[in-house]
């Protein structure tokens, strides 16, 4: 068959040579025949309308293949009212490449979780706009390239927020938010966790426990406080503003002679919040060390979390672990929904206990250290 005669028959023409633009729908349909509609019909897959015939069904799935067309899911999107695309965005400093990172198992629950429902993942770090974690209007807008976006930070800006809820805009916060009573969260039962760790540090014993935290009200640190407190109450023990100490530089207020005076009252336990940096656990561990204080001999410790990177290597500590990887596909669960229009609700998540070696028996006698 001669050069002209195949070129005359629908669907058999190569692609022009030398081509750098992406080939048209309108291109498909001069090639195989037909009108675009119906090229927009076949292509997009859609069953309603008018009845297409295998043969021109046929036609144009040649031609489109011929000329190397794939369609555009930025006009898909338009046409379609979704891209099937889930944001994330964080409002930590930095975002996390390290496997080690505390953010890192949320990612893992959100990625599995959005695989299973067929929905590609758009991740956000405001890089354009002020740097990882920016927070300004500006970047907080890019999300709605994606049909819905999760949000995950200790500090959320809540006007930017805000914007994106009234605008009707899907919404999930990874972790209780108070302050926009519109916004939907998932969660871990931060109380009940925190009041078992009291519940086991009293079986042990203890009679004087003292809860170290950073002085904010992010949400997950009062949680945790309220669970402390309840423990204490329900196990008869002291609590009030001297069971818990706040600080707002660990290095320079949680000094060893402050833990030696602790001791000397007849405090046996301490118990210290998990946050994005660590700071608490790592601040008591550091004065308990400088102080030559034994542990769990002289001093039991727990933590209500789980240890940072930098010190995850260690024995693990008493306390709790955080069911990340669950919470981030809780999060996707909701958002999936309100994408869908449908009422949004996930229980919170349970939290597990970890026994680890870092609190023991009280001490019936101690001198001063």
């Amino acid at each position: 068959m001669d050069e002209s005669r195949r070129r005359s028959r629908p669907g058999r023409a190569p692609a022009p040579a030398g081509r750098t633009s992406r080939p048209r729908q309108a291109e498909v349909a001069r090639l195989a025949g037909v009108s675009q509609a119906t090229v927009s019909l076949v292509l997009g897959g859609k069953k309603q309308g008018a009845a297409i015939s295998e043969e021109t069904r046929r036609k144009v799935l040649e031609a489109a293949s011929s000329l190397g067309y794939v369609p555009d899911p930025a006009a898909r999107s338009l046409a379609a009212g979704s891209n099937d695309l889930l944001g994330v965005f964080s409002f930590t400093a930095t975002f996390p490449t390290d496997v080690q990172h505390s953010y890192y198992p949320f990612l893992v629950g959100v990625e599995r979780e959005a695989a299973a429902r067929g929905y590609d993942l758009v991740l956000f770090t405001g890089s354009s706009t002020g740097g990882a974690g920016a927070t300004g209007p500006e970047a907080l807008s890019r999300v709605r390239l994606a049909d819905g976006c999760l949000f995950l930070g200790r500090h959320a800006p809540t006007r930017e927020l805000r914007r994106l809820v009234d605008d009707g805009f899907p919404v999930v916060h990874i972790g209780r938010r108070d302050e926009l009573e519109e916004l939907a969260w998932v969660g871990a039962d931060y109380v009940s966790a925190s009041r078992e760790v009291v519940a086991h540090l009293a079986g042990l014993g203890h009679r004087r426990i003292v809860l170290v935290r950073e002085d904010d009200e992010a949400p997950a640190s009062t949680d945790r406080e309220h669970g402390f407190l309840k423990g204490l109450e329900a196990a008869g023990l002291p609590g009030g503003p001297e069971a818990v100490f706040r600080f707002a530089d660990p290095e320079r207020d949680l000094t060893p002679g402050l833990l030696r005076d602790w001791l000397a009252d007849g405090v046996t336990a301490f118990v210290a919040e998990e946050t994005d940096t660590g700071g608490a656990w790592r601040a008591l561990r550091d004065a308990v060390t400088a102080a030559g204080v034994d542990c769990p001999g002289q001093a039991s410790l727990a933590l209500l979390g789980s240890p940072p990177p930098d010190l995850a290597d260690g024995p693990p500590p008493t306390g709790f672990d955080v069911p990340r990887p669950q919470l981030g596909a809780a999060a996707v669960r909701m958002l999936a929904a309100l994408m869908a229009g449908e009422e949004a609700a996930e229980p919170l998540v349970a939290c597990v206990f970890r026994p680890g070696v870092t609190a023991g028996p009280a001490p019936t006698a101690r001198a001063r250290p």
